[in-house]
C-alpha cells in the first residue's frame, strides 16, 4: 500500500473503533447523539461530501460521491446514524480494496514492458551483428536472434529454428514459425518483421489493459 491507501485505512479503522464505541454507551438525548455519530462519520466520508459538493458545484452533480452523500445524509436525518455510518465506512472500505487492486495492475503492467528487450541484431554488410533499437527496425528487416536473447519485435522466421519459451505472452513452450516480442529464443533464428511496433503484440497487450483500466475509471 501506498501512503495515501495507508491513510484511508487509518481513517476506516479509526471511524470503526469509534461506532462500537458509541454503540456500547447508553443513549444520549438526539442532538448530542448526532453530534457524537457526526465525528466517526466525518473522520471517514468528508472526501466523499467534499467530491459531491464539487460536483454540483461544476454542475456535474450525479456520479457516486453524489448518491453516497444523499444516502448517508438520509439515513442521519431519519435518525438511523449506525446505519448512514456503515453505508460510508463500507463505501471508503470497497474504494481501498479497488484502489489496491488498480496498483498492482499498473504494477503489472510496468513488470510486462520491462521484458521487452532493448536491442535488436541486425547483421552488416561484413558479416558482423549490430544493436540496434527495435523501434528502428522497419517491416521487411532481416534480423539475427541468438540463443538465449528475448525476441524484440513480431516477426516470421525465414531462416533457422528454434525452441521458444512464449510463456510470457501465452503461457505454452513450444517450436512456432511466427514469433512475438518477449518469447526467448533457444537456438539462432533469422526473422523478418512483419508488423510495425503499434502492432506487435506486446504493444497491443499493454495498450488493451490500460484502456480497460481507463474504461473502469470512466464507466465509474
Amino acid at each position: 500500500m501506498n501512503k495515501k491507501q495507508k491513510k484511508n485505512l487509518y481513517r476506516i479503522i479509526a471511524a470503526l473503533v469509534l461506532v462500537l464505541i458509541l454503540k456500547l454507551l447508553p443513549q444520549f438525548p438526539t442532538p448530542v447523539e448526532l453530534l457524537l455519530y457526526c465525528i466517526p462519520y466525518l473522520v471517514v466520508g468528508w472526501d466523499v461530501l467534499r467530491k459531491a459538493l464539487l460536483g454540483i458545484k461544476n454542475r456535474q452533480p450525479f456520479d457516486e460521491c453524489f448518491l453516497m452523500a444523499v444516502a448517508t445524509v438520509g439515513a442521519f436525518a431519519l435518525g438511523d446514524y449506525v446505519e448512514g455510518c456503515a453505508v460510508i465506512i463500507f463505501y471508503q472500505i470497497g474504494e481501498l480494496f479497488q484502489s489496491v487492486a488498480v496498483g498492482k495492475s499498473r504494477r503489472s503492467i510496468s513488470a510486462l514492458m520491462d521484458i521487452r528487450p532493448d536491442y535488436a541484431n541486425i547483421e552488416g554488410e561484413d558479416g558482423k551483428l549490430e544493436q540496434v533499437d527495435p523501434d528502428e527496425v522497419e517491416v521487411g528487416t532481416v534480423i539475427v536472434v541468438q540463443p538465449g536473447e528475448r525476441v524484440p519485435i513480431d516477426g516470421v522466421i525465414v531462416e533457422g529454428a528454434s525452441a521458444l519459451n512464449t510463456a510470457a505472452l501465452t503461457g505454452e513452450d513450444g517450436t512456432r514459425d511466427s514469433l512475438e516480442p518477449a518469447t526467448l529464443a533457444l537456438s539462432t533464428d533469422q526473422l523478418a518483421r512483419d508488423y510495425p511496433r503499434h502492432a506487435t503484440s506486446l504493444f497491443n497487450l499493454v495498450k488493451n489493459a490500460e484502456e480497460a483500466m481507463r474504461g473502469l475509471k470512466k464507466a465509474e
